[in-house]
């Protein structure tokens, strides 16, 4: 079959890790010539770059370039595929302008990924968006956060969680998603537009950092804004009515809001907006989620457990890893790696604990640390969306008591953790939490025992793929119970809730996205389906 374009990925491209790019520019280009393509027409960048560290002792970089040709060629694209090549297209987000009148500006619920780029996309095609958050923005975030670690007074409204960028604000800021979807590349692309690192676009594996991850939030916003959009901080929505004209009002502590359609991109730690939607008969069903603790190595241990005698090679870089396990009906994994980073006291509850990872940028911290995680599933909790949450607030206000009701992280050392018992004080690899604001306990008295035993088998696995978790003075901190929401706010074809045909659920809090890049492609996706609907007014 024969196709006419441009464009061209070349993929599986296989040099020893130290190689120059220009070396798989170079093959690249080979490989194209035997298509009969000559290369002296074609541009070569590299579009993504992984290392495949299997094999200790034969470490490779593995890429895939882009091929872009200065005119349309006709290719045969059976043969392309031997040579693991095809055509390419870089998709942006197809904007389809819809007929129906809105009866008020769109109102976006959320600054996480999801509403920032749902708000952004209306933006930009001109429909001046209102964008609130419960939470303050950058500055004011930041300076709550470093406020409740020094006096342990926490905001409530202003924290980890909630605020201008979302949870991810405070994490490694990392971009890798599964979704496979044709929007990430655009994500990727914005999110460097605004000034996130060159690498984002070319690494299997892209993060951004907190650090640099708060002054693109703060452009982000600052283009919604600009383009006629307004942004609302420490504004909480409450409740809504629907009029006759199909006029929104939306009750928030900052007063009424009158819009056309509400965008919900709350995250997945907004439980009284849950609790308000459960009393307006939402369609919100239960499901699976998981609990568990932070691990923390060394980073150095775990370059080694890695890298072996290479590790500390500077094109090798910080090593991360993913790992998970599977035996009967429960998956354990490890989730949010962050290299050279710190555990963060991540709680938006008075009187609960809850621990998250974040890096900055050069992820130059000594610890590495990331989330060790048990599936829970709905009859865990009674099959109920309601208990599911309380089933999440019991285990934090457990780690609350176990730390000394002052947001002192339960901690315990793997060995202690294995064994049973509560003896070994941290040496080697001391605590990143709060600057060690910790305290010694068995983490079996705070997690529920189906998540004690899962954790334990999923180690002893783990310590056979890498050599690191096979230290028993690695960390352990509890509790870490806001991986991903535990229900979804069930919605239609156009993507409208159920029931609900001027409210968008969208991202992790309505359950349909994972992380920065995910949540930031559903909320693009809303966005489209909003500008399909309504006309630009």
């Amino acid at each position: 079959m024969r196709e006419r374009a441009n464009t061209f990925l070349v993929s599986n491209l296989s040099l020893p890790f130290d190689a120059e790019d220009s070396e798989f520019l170079h093959i690249a280009g080979q490989k194209m010539k035997r298509m009969g393509i000559s290369p002296d027409m074609l541009h070569f960048q590299i579009y993504k770059k992984s290392i495949d560290a299997r094999k200790k002792e034969n470490i490779r970089a593995v890429c895939s370039v882009l091929a872009r040709a200065t005119e349309t060629v006709s290719v045969d694209t059976a043969r392309l595929a031997k040579e693991s090549i095809r055509p390419f297209d870089e998709k942006e987000p197809e904007i389809v302008f819809g007929d129906e009148k809105m009866s008020g500006r769109p109102l976006v619920v959320g600054m996480g990924p999801c509403g920032m780029f749902a708000a952004l996309v209306l933006a930009e095609q001109g429909y001046r968006p209102i964008l609130i958050d419960r939470g303050g923005d950058i500055e004011d975030r930041v300076s709550q956060v470093d406020r409740f670690y020094r006096e342990k007074i926490l905001d409530t409204s202003t924290n980890i969680q909630f605020g201008a960028g979302g949870a991810g604000t405070f994490s490694d800021g990392k971009l890798v998603t599964r979704i496979g979807d044709e929007l990430c590349g655009y994500v990727l692309r914005t999110l460097h537009r605004f000034g996130a690192p060159d690498d984002i676009l070319t690494k299997a594996k892209p993060h951004i950092g907190t650090d640099i991850l708060r002054s693109v939030v703060s452009r982000i916003l600052g283009r919604v804004e600009a383009l006629g959009g307004t942004l609302i901080y420490r504004c909480c929505l409450e409740g809504f009515s629907v009029g006759a004209t199909r006029e929104i009002t939306a009750k928030t502590t900052c007063g009424d809001i009158v819009c056309g359609c509400i965008i919900l991109a709350v995250g997945h730690s907004a439980r009284d907006t849950y609790a308000m939607l459960g009393e307006k008969n939402f369609a919100l069903v239960p499901k699976a989620f998981s609990v568990g603790v932070r691990v923390e190595h060394l980073q150095e241990d775990v370059d080694r457990s890695l890298f072996g005698r290479l590790a500390g090679h500077p094109k090798l870089g910080k090593g991360e890893y993913n790992l998970s396990h599977t035996g009967g009906e429960r998956g354990v994994y490890t989730f949010c790696m962050c290299p050279g980073g710190e555990v963060v006291a991540a709680a938006s509850e008075e009187g609960g604990v809850v621990v998250n990872g974040m890096s900055r940028y050069a992820r130059d911290g000594k610890n590495a640390n990331a989330a060790v995680a048990v599936s829970v599933l709905p009859s865990d909790c009674g099959d109920n969306v309601f208990s599911a949450i309380a089933f999440q607030r019991e285990l934090e206000k457990r780690a609350f008591l176990a730390g000394g009701q002052s947001y002192a992280a339960p901690i315990q050392t793997m060995g202690d953790f294995l064994n049973d018992r509560v003896c070994t004080e941290p040496k080697r690899i001391l605590p990143s939490y709060m600057g060690g604001h910790c305290r010694m306990t068995s983490l079996a008295d705070v997690l529920p025992s189906f998540v004690t035993e899962n954790l334990k088998r999923g180690f002893s696995v783990f310590e056979k793929r890498m050599a690191c978790f096979g230290a028993d003075d690695a960390i352990l901190s509890g509790v870490e119970t806001r991986t991903s929401a535990p229900l979804r706010i069930q919605r239609g074809e156009a993507l409208c809730a159920v029931g609900q045909d001027l409210i968008y659920p969208c991202g992790e809090g309505a359950g349909y996205a994972g992380g920065i890049t995910s949540a930031a492609v559903d909320g693009v996706r809303v966005a489209l389906a909003v500008m399909r609907r309504f006309t630009c007014q």
